[in-house]
């Protein structure tokens, strides 16, 4: 990616994250997952179980949200001994209800071989930078790829360590409504990652005043970039608005600068 875009591109992304987290819908969504996010709890302490059920999130629908939280309270129950003692017959029956049984008992497996090989050779996961953690867990775990790998580094390390995962949407919908330019392929999700995370923390504190202004209930490290909070924000944003545009939207692609409400094209 062209690093002269970054500056125009945290402008860009600035400007929409300022009118998503203005909208209810999207306020409410951020508030309510911030601080104890429904996908990805607090409650879970282990960062090995975390990484786990990282992974059985993908692919799982926002109206599973009952059925997934179950497993994971379930896996967290467990510990990650009992969870990597289950035989192929009890973790299928406990992965069953989220469906693709068998790839995410594949993916089990195939990260607590590699969990247990960086052990034994010293590997310092936990100390790892936190990029250098993506592409070793994306080109090391079957089934992963950069996407999963995004959110179980995230979940591993807690909310505020910098990551902002990049979903399928966030590449198809979100980068084209920006401008972005990404290349084809799994690499793309690494691509859009690191200019966000760029963006972001170029205008870390206009974040911060943007969230005292809109006066939003979410609690942020002050040692940590607002990273987090702009995930959210575009997470939201990109479920509430481009899986199903309205009439509200930009129809330009890319968007003008004002994304929302903006008129273009209805004269």
């Amino acid at each position: 990616m062209p690093t002269d875009l970054a500056p125009e591109l945290a402008e860009r992304l600035y400007s929409l994250v300022s009118r998503a987290a203005s909208r209810p819908d999207v306020r409410a969504a951020v508030e309510a997952n911030h601080d104890d996010n429904r996908w990805w709890p607090r409650s879970v302490s282990d960062w090995r179980v975390r990484m786990a059920v990282a992974g059985w999130s993908t692919r799982v629908s926002y109206s599973m949200i009952g059925t997934y939280s179950g497993v994971v309270a379930h896996a967290d129950s467990l510990g990650w001994g009992k969870l990597t003692a289950l035989d192929d017959r009890e973790a299928t029956a406990l992965v069953r209800p989220l469906g693709l049984a068998a790839s995410r008992v594949g993916y089990l497996r195939s990260l607590a071989g590699f969990l247990g090989q960086a052990d034994a050779s010293g590997t310092d996961l936990p100390g790892m930078h936190a990029g250098d953690l993506v592409r070793l867990f994306a080109e090391n775990i079957h089934g992963a790829g950069y996407k999963v790998a995004q959110c179980a580094t995230l979940y591993a390390r807690g909310y505020h360590c910098g990551i902002i995962p990049v979903d399928s949407g966030m590449v198809s919908k979100l980068a084209p409504f920006l401008g972005v330019r990404l290349s084809t392929g799994p690499i793309a999700h690494e691509q859009f990652r690191e200019l966000l995370e760029a963006g972001t923390t170029a205008m870390a504190s206009r974040y911060r005043d943007l969230l005292a202004h809109l006066g939003y209930q979410v609690r942020i490290p002050d040692d940590a970039d607002p990273t987090w909070f702009v995930h959210l924000a575009l997470i939201y944003f990109k479920r509430l608005y481009l899986n199903r545009p309205g009439p509200g939207l930009c129809q330009l692609r890319p968007a003008c600068d004002v994304f929302l409400d903006c008129g273009c094209l209805t004269s």
